[in-house]
């Protein structure tokens, strides 16, 4: 059990290294074709990637006699909540790749990774309670947010993180409507159906804001080729088998290191060396999306 364990981990931690270096991905992407062409693209390999994967776990499931039809309802339900998941995430995706035109790799990693903070607070519309500890966590990560964004003048966030900053807002309402559906369908086929549906959407943004072009899209094949097939396809799978020999604390934990390997491959691969202060707002970052995720001691009683 103790070896499952860490082999779960394993995959998890593999997973964060390959969506943080999507960032990189999508940063380098943009120098050949623009933001919702590469999105479409991109949304639709990962679609097409995830089709197998869940026709070998049917396969799987049926030699081991778990395998159960879904009903007319099942299948209703999983469209309605591809859909919803998949307009969300076109949201989310695009502001994010509009975003990394005017930031850095390492930058947009970090600020995507505040959705983990802002998922709480989209509970207090659902009157759910925020803890103290996490409004200290919020604050903490305010004051990163501002170390890290704000331009040399100190007196505005720039263009581009704010994009970014918005894009963690949309993925944390993708979290909520996923947390929703998710227990009622199959996740591969839910994955699956919403980048079908991110692709289409994103494809309609081009035809309208941009001039798609097969040259172009032939120029940015390796990184779109990773940030669909390895960032979409591969690591969501890795997720989904990791996340099976561990909980969801730890999963969450080993995940965020996402925004680290964010910084890293833009260190290594783009040259992007963060400033003193920009280095100071992620330390602080990182530390309030590690604080959010940590368990509450339970008041023990005498």
């Amino acid at each position: 059990m103790k070896a499952a364990k860490w082999k779960g981990n394993a995959l998890l931690v593999l997973t964060a290294l390959i969506w943080g270096c999507a960032f990189v991905a999508q940063s380098v992407s943009m120098d050949h074709i623009g933001p919702f062409t590469f999105q479409a693209v991109r949304s639709f390999l990962g679609s097409a990637f995830l089709v197998p994967v869940f026709l070998v776990l049917d396969a799987g499931k049926k030699r081991a006699g778990n395998y159960h039809k879904p009903t007319a309802q099942q299948r209703r339900t999983l469209w309605v909540g591809g859909i919803a998941c998949g307009v969300v995430m076109t949201v989310a995706a695009n502001l994010q790749q509009v975003g990394i035109q005017y930031t850095t790799a390492g930058k947009a990693g970090f600020i995507t990774a505040m959705y983990i903070l802002f998922v709480p607070l989209l509970g207090l519309f659902l009157k759910k309670r925020v803890s103290p500890k996490l409004w200290g966590c919020i604050f903490l990560a305010a004051v990163g947010l501002y170390l890290l964004s704000v331009t040399e003048g100190f007196s505005s966030v720039g263009k581009g993180d704010f994009y970014v900053l918005l894009c963690a807002v949309a993925f944390a309402v993708h979290i909520v409507v996923v947390d929703y559906y998710a227990p009622l369908v199959d996740g591969a086929r839910l994955s699956c159906i919403q980048f079908l549906v991110c692709g289409i959407l994103s494809g309609v943004l081009t035809a309208l804001f941009e001039q798609f072009s097969l040259q172009a899209v032939w120029s940015a094949a390796v990184p779109v080729l990773y940030a669909g097939i390895l960032s979409c396809g591969v690591g969501y799978t890795l997720q989904i088998v990791g996340q099976k020999y561990t909980s969801p604390t730890v999963a969450s934990l080993l995940l965020s290191l996402e925004s680290v390997f964010a910084v890293l491959a833009g260190i290594l691969l783009l040259g992007e060396v963060p400033t003193l202060r920009e280095t100071a707002g992620c330390v602080l970052m990182f530390a309030a999306i590690v604080g959010a995720q940590l368990p509450e001691r339970k008041k023990q009683t005498v």
